[in-house]
């Protein structure tokens, strides 16, 4: 039993085959970052105006980090292990993940989709990616989906035959979705989007990225404009 769709509400967008990032809450816009700012000379302003779009511009333009820290953003995620492996090297951040010790795996795995099947050229740090021809990627998304029914199938048979889920857990490969909730600032989440939105990051993650960054643009449109007019570098 999977439970995608028990938890795609509003403020939910689809990724992947059977993922999702949804915006659970946030306490986030871009006068925390003109306040953050302006403590230093004793002042507080209630309402944006065009000298505080200008000093946000000027925060990311000179790198001014830290008055972007002063706000959050709860993200729910749910990804492939392989997306979430690569998610959570972001430090700056708080995670918590769904459990296989405690629930149930689910039965969803990605299965990416014919144009997504893709060969590796060059060497490392220098790679490009190409679409293989039709005939293998539809061999390489049939390969796919047999292991992944043998794997949870094999999973099944062990809990059922008595084996901890601890254990049990081990034959399934890192195609398998997992959750995890994510809070972080407005300047870690730039940091995250810099770099998994990225021409060079795994496409995968990238579409993970351009979700989050559509709820960022949502919740602090100044400070998105800015961060992209800077290129789109955290502070």
């Amino acid at each position: 039993m999977t439970v995608t769709q028990e938890v795609i509400p509003e403020n939910t967008l689809r990724v992947l085959d059977h993922g999702f990032v949804r915006l659970e809450d946030s306490m986030a816009n871009d006068l925390s970052v003109v306040n953050a700012a302006r403590v230093s000379f004793a002042r507080h302003k209630d309402e944006m105006d065009e000298a505080d779009e200008g000093l946000i511009r000027f925060l990311l333009r000179e790198r001014h980090g830290t008055p972007f820290e002063h706000n959050s953003f709860r993200f729910h995620i749910r990804a492939p292990i392989f997306v979430a492996r690569e998610w959570f090297r972001h430090r700056v951040g708080s995670f918590n993940e769904f459990s296989m010790r405690y629930a149930k795996a689910t039965e969803d795995f990605y299965l990416p989709q014919p144009e997504d099947v893709r060969t590796q050229v060059g060497k490392p740090g220098a790679y490009s990616f190409e679409p293989v021809d039709e005939e293998l990627a539809e061999r390489t998304r049939e390969e796919l989906r047999e292991v992944y029914e043998h794997a949870y199938a094999t999973y099944e048979q062990l809990v059922e035959a008595g084996v901890a889920r601890e254990l049990a857990r081990c034959v399934l490969p890192v195609g398998a979705y997992t959750e995890f909730y994510w809070t972080v600032n407005a300047r870690a989440l730039m940091n995250f989007v810099s770099l998994r939105a990225a021409e060079t990051a795994q496409r995968e993650i990238r579409k993970y990225a351009e979700a989050v960054e559509q709820f960022f643009a949502a919740k602090m449109p100044v400070t998105h404009a800015a961060f992209v007019a800077a290129g789109r570098v955290a502070p």
